[in-house]
């Protein structure tokens, strides 16, 4: 069994942001796996399949960004499930858009979503997808360039990078963090 957990912020004026790319990634693994993410749960919205044999859980926090540690740990708490089967999805800002890197531990890097899990779970160690949104211009306020939309001239880069991040995620079903981490960290 996996569960995945894509990071963003709930509704509509903040769908296309830097910070949501969590919850794109999330999308696109529930259309190319036909799982419906609609059920209101542990304080997210999670949809559950099977993927070639493999139970999968997608989880959407609806807690805002800043609190996704608690949608994280009711899940956890709830279903007893171990912290090895989970994989975190979330923007980096010390990654260059259109790249992906994957990391199995670690500090939260200033990221408060990532901060906020680590308080709950109380472990820097769980399986993480980090996808590239690039650092702003110094000077730049970095809670409003986080919360800004993608420009047209990076929409091609965040779709192949939203693509590459749901190959990870779907080869870490059957492969170790390990071995998928050899494979996409390229």
């Amino acid at each position: 069994m996996k569960w995945i957990v894509g990071l963003g912020n709930p509704g509509t004026k903040y769908q296309n942001t830097r910070h949501n790319v969590g919850f794109m990634a999330i999308d696109m693994l529930a259309k190319r796996w036909g799982i419906s993410v609609t059920q209101s749960k542990c304080k997210a919205l999670i949809g559950e399949g099977n993927v070639g044999g493999v139970k999968v859980v997608l989880i959407k926090p609806m807690t805002f960004m800043n609190l996704s540690g608690e949608s994280v740990r009711a899940y956890m708490d709830y279903y007893k499930v171990p912290l090895e089967d989970l994989i975190v999805i979330y923007d980096d800002l010390d990654t260059e858009l259109g790249r992906i890197r994957l990391r199995y531990q670690g500090s939260a890097g200033g990221h408060n979503g990532i901060k906020s899990i680590i308080q709950h779970i109380g472990t820097q160690t769980f399986n993480r997808i980090r996808m590239g949104i690039t650092r702003p211009q110094p000077g730049s306020d970095i809670a409003d360039y986080v919360l800004d939309n993608f420009a047209k001239s990076e929409q091609e880069k965040l779709a192949a990078m939203i693509e590459q991040t749901c190959d990870a995620a779907e080869f870490a079903l059957n492969a170790t963090f390990e071995q998928t981490m050899a494979k996409f960290n390229g």
